[in-house]
């Protein structure tokens, strides 16, 4: 049971009851994939994902922008299960940022609603898993009956240690990092905080998740290579692993790739020496 690789045997409390219940193991892949052998001092603590694609997965068959968000969910749900028979403890998934405003109304419309839909569908699986929902984002503009869903998420699996899932919905790191500034500007005029005393731990404080580790892993599919605001305190130094693959696309299979990267790549913090010695052979 020490094993995180055990995770689908543990068990966790229900949120506020004391009952203890029986964590229900992830769903196998369909093509029997299991996770790679790699060390668990070798598996990002966090993995920070960018679902990119589904546009241009549903434009090349023909299909409304909407069926590839669709398809997306199940990418993200089988992601998640992956991460969990991996070992990870933290995943981040942007599910809208504070620029996806620009798109088209019916757009927005629709990914409003399918977030909160998502949400609710998905917290009974999520929670039967052992997963934690947490929530990052700006309130603004948000709809209320998605911020009601997020909420009750968050209340629902608030005793499980599986895996801590933060849904960045209404996010943007840029914005994150200007309500930090505001709220630590604030508390300096009212005489709770010193400026003298602000430093990078205490800004890290004011980040709408201070409790979630720094990024270890950044991955984006569909072959774009940017960041797109996102995390961009936490991922100071990530490594950044993109994939072409559309995210519709996208499984377990592609994040344990990424994983076996991360894994073989030396990590410095800006020192002379690596924290790791590379030792996985991660093939072609």
């Amino acid at each position: 049971m020490s094993s995180r690789r055990d995770a689908g045997r543990r068990v966790a409390g229900a949120a506020g009851d004391g009952i203890r219940v029986a964590v229900k193991p992830p769903e196998p892949h369909a093509s029997g994939a299991r996770p790679p052998a790699i060390p668990l001092d070798l598996v990002p603590r966090h993995v920070a994902l960018v679902m990119d694609g589904n546009g241009r997965w549903a434009k090349q068959r023909g299909l409304p922008r909407t069926e590839g968000h669709k398809a997306g969910e199940y990418s993200l749900f089988d992601v998640i299960m992956g991460a969990i028979e991996l070992g990870i403890p933290y995943l981040s998934a942007y599910a809208f940022s504070t620029e996806n405003w620009r798109r088209s109304p019916d757009e927005v419309r629709f990914l409003m609603g399918f977030n909160r839909d998502v949400i609710r569908r998905r917290r009974d699986q999520l929670n039967e898993m052992g997963v934690r929902v947490r929530w990052a984002g700006r309130r603004p503009r948000l709809w209320r009956s998605v911020i009601s869903e997020l909420e009750d998420a968050e209340q629902m699996t608030a005793g499980n240690s599986v895996l801590t899932l933060q849904f960045c919905v209404n996010y943007g790191g840029r914005a994150e990092i200007a309500d930090a500034a505001a709220a630590i500007a604030a508390d300096v005029a009212a005489g709770k905080l010193r400026a003298d005393k602000i430093d990078e731990k205490v800004f890290a404080r004011y980040l709408d998740e201070p409790g979630i580790p720094d990024v270890d892993l950044f991955v984006r599919s569909s072959g774009e290579q940017r960041t797109s605001n996102f995390l961009i305190w936490q991922a100071a130094y990530a490594e950044f692993v993109f994939l072409d693959t559309l995210f519709p696309d996208f499984d377990r299979r592609h994040l344990w790739r990424a994983c076996e990267i991360y894994a073989s790549r030396e990590r410095r913090y800006g020192g002379a020496e690596p924290t790791q010695v590379p030792g996985i052979d991660i093939g072609t």
